[in-house]
């Protein structure tokens, strides 16, 4: 970690049509961002951000804030702020409820499974549900009605 030079900082800049706020958050955001601020590094004090924007202590204390629930720095009480460590993004698999949807449109749903097969796991399924190389997965495609109608056709 390493100490903080206020005057390296870009003074605050004259874009009328953001606010202050967010352009404090422009600018720390944009320094991480860069590497200009590589993980560890010391965010400055509030008090000395405050200064710096010739703003309160509130609207930076708001903008750490803001920048903490994203994941971009940790706030360590009476330590200061840090650039964290980027999070490592989680599988996720959004599953739509075709009944409901359907259902919702006041028509009858049924579907027909068109195709099953259990085979090796990609490289893609490997990414995309968080399993290991000598994995094997279930391959299915359904198509889904709505009264008589194809409604959508999935593979999952």
């Amino acid at each position: 970690m390493s100490a903080v030079d206020l005057s390296q900082m870009d003074a605050p800049s004259e874009d009328r049509e953001s606010t202050l706020h967010q352009r404090i958050v422009g600018d720390i955001e944009g320094k991480i961002v860069s590497g200009e601020w590589p993980v560890g590094h010391r965010i400055p004090f509030e008090v000395d951000l405050a200064k710096h924007y010739g703003c309160s202590r509130m609207t930076v204390n708001k903008v750490l804030t803001q920048l903490a629930r994203a994941g971009l720095i940790d706030r360590v009480k009476k330590s200061g702020s840090f650039v964290s460590r980027p999070q490592a993004q989680s599988a996720v698999l959004e599953i739509n409820d075709i009944r409901k949807e359907v259902e919702s449109l006041k028509l009858a749903y049924s579907f027909t499974l068109t195709r099953r097969v259990r085979r090796k796991a990609t490289s893609a399924d490997r990414v995309r549900l968080d399993v290991p190389r000598a994995a094997s997965v279930l391959a299915l495609t359904c198509l889904h009605l709505a009264g008589s109608k194809p409604f959508c056709s999935r593979n999952a």
